[in-house]
């Protein structure tokens, strides 16, 4: 019940000023995005706040006689609810992919496998409640139009598993270790580590090589206790 008007015109896109900052993104499930400078960004978890609202009228819905205009009314009230959990989520994944353009001249993040999380059945609903793909693509067009760089690592790529500081790789951490303990004595946060390793990747891969990443190392590690704090909240 709802008129949409679409028009095509052209719009000329402002290039933002460039600036030095640079930017590894950990996508998770409990958090939804973990920066490589130490921000935390929670998942919203839009689906499931409103999940029982959702499950109620699902059932007031299989109540109804099919082709009665009660029927009707119940459709259109469950759509309403989907509806407003899609733009809840669309809201916020904007608004979250417009700060990080503006703030970052660099953004590398993972090539998430989205569709093959979504075979999980225990990680489909939350995987689909996150919206990581549309999180990447809107990143990748916003890029595009205001001058940065969005750079995507290869999603095979041990992020996790591998140690920041000495590049050794524990081939044992599984999904449950949210911190582990490296031989070379250091002791890593999972999600933050894997943000630091993604810059790191990005960065190479972007021909941008290890120096720009040796000046904001020293910054990174003192925003370490600030991290391990927000994603332990």
């Amino acid at each position: 019940n709802k008129y949409f008007v679409s028009l095509t015109c052209e719009v000329e896109q402002n290039k933002l000023k460039k600036n030095k900052n640079k930017i590894g993104i950990d996508l998770g499930i409990k958090s939804f995005a973990i920066c490589s400078n130490g921000d935390v960004f929670d998942n919203p978890k839009h689906y499931h706040k409103l999940e029982k609202k959702l499950k109620y009228n699902q059932r007031q819905l299989s109540k109804k006689n099919k082709g009665g205009s009660t029927r009707n009314k119940q459709r259109l009230k469950l759509a309403k609810i989907y509806e407003k959990i899609t733009n809840n989520r669309t809201d916020f994944l904007h608004k979250l992919s417009r700060k990080l353009i503006d703030e970052n001249q660099v953004i590398c993040v993972e090539d998430l496998n989205v569709k093959g999380m979504m075979s999980n059945h225990k990680l489909a609903k939350s995987v689909m409640n996150c919206g990581w793909g549309e999180f990447v693509r809107q990143l990748s067009y916003k890029a595009e139009w205001y001058g940065r760089t969005v750079v995507k690592i290869d999603r095979f790529f041990p992020s996790s598993k591998t140690c920041y500081d000495c590049g050794y790789i524990n081939q044992e951490l599984s999904l449950r270790d949210r911190e582990w303990k490296c031989v070379c004595g250091k002791n890593i946060d999972r999600d933050y580590n894997a943000s630091l390793n993604i810059l790191k990747q990005g960065l190479n891969m972007s021909g941008l090589g290890t120096k720009s990443l040796n000046k904001q190392k020293q910054v990174e590690s003192l925003s370490l206790d600030k991290a391990m704090n927000q994603v332990a909240q």
